[in-house]
């Protein structure tokens, strides 16, 4: 009898600590104290779902990638965070340029779950080491749980959170001041100039605040050098308030398009069938 209290009363903590269309991993459901004979038992009553070895889920609609990305950041407690592409996405300033194979950008100082990569939503995960690109601007490890609140962001004003799904989950990604550097950093293998270009022309109500911070704290000369030869392009309002003496552009030209165009302002190689800035 005691035993059939103590896993009524499991199941109830369980349904309680993991809402319905989210998915945790083996090592989750060790440290909430569920056994293996316990978890394979849910499985078999329906009470969870077996996506990959050591893969749960509480069955709920089709898995999307925001149920998993979700569920990184707020049960697994992951520090990654949606930027470059996605997060410009996310904030309706990509929505011409979206691909037919959705890809999605996560970063972060350390690669998500290898079993990222068997699930099958529709969208191919992309892995980026922010530590490459900032040096203080960095995923911190304690993102919003599901008790954020507006009112209550705690976050770096270089990641913002929106909240997705019927139950106002949070999804945190990168500000757009941010993930265009980060897009940035994509040129030219993953992204193209004239993307790069669109989208820049787009981004009329950047914070310059926000900007100045992160290109001084930016680690690559390639992204810093790109971001002004895009941006002096469309003269946006925000690009006379930074003070581009504080923020080091490096020396010497850089080429990133054989055969290109060379930018004598930046001294970048751009495309050839592209208007370099003189």
């Amino acid at each position: 009898m005691s035993n059939m209290v103590g896993r009524s009363s499991k199941r109830l903590n369980l349904e309680r600590e993991l809402p319905e269309g989210l998915l945790v991993d083996a090592a989750w459901l060790r440290q909430q104290h569920y056994s293996r004979q316990l978890w394979n038992h849910y499985v078999g009553t329906g009470l969870l779902e077996q996506l990959a070895p050591r893969v749960f889920r509480r069955p709920r609609g089709s898995l999307t990638w925001q149920h998993i990305v979700i569920s990184l950041q707020t049960l697994l407690r992951q520090p990654l965070v949606l930027g470059g592409r996605t997060a410009l996405e996310l904030q309706g300033y990509a929505h011409y340029l979206a691909r037919a194979t959705k890809e999605v950008h996560l970063y972060g100082p350390k690669r998500p779950p290898t079993w990222l990569k068997v699930l099958n939503v529709g969208a191919r995960f992309i892995y980026h080491n922010d530590h490459k690109l900032f040096r203080k601007e960095v995923v911190i490890p304690d993102l919003p749980g599901f008790d954020w609140k507006p009112e209550q962001q705690t976050v770096p004003e270089s990641l913002v959170v929106q909240t997705w799904g019927q139950w106002d989950w949070p999804l945190t990604l990168s500000s757009p001041e941010r993930a265009i550097l980060e897009l940035l950093d994509e040129l030219p293998k993953r992204e193209s100039f004239h993307q790069a270009d669109m989208l820049i022309e787009g981004l009329t109500t950047l914070s310059p605040r926000r900007l100045q911070k992160l290109l001084e704290d930016c680690r690559s000369v390639k992204v810093k050098r790109l971001f002004f030869y895009f941006a002096e392009r469309h003269q946006h309002a925000w690009l006379k308030k930074l003070e581009k003496k504080s923020i080091d552009l490096g020396e010497g030209k850089r080429m990133l398009v054989k055969g290109g165009k060379l930018d004598k302002t930046y001294q970048i190689t751009v495309p050839g069938d592209f208007n370099a800035v003189s």
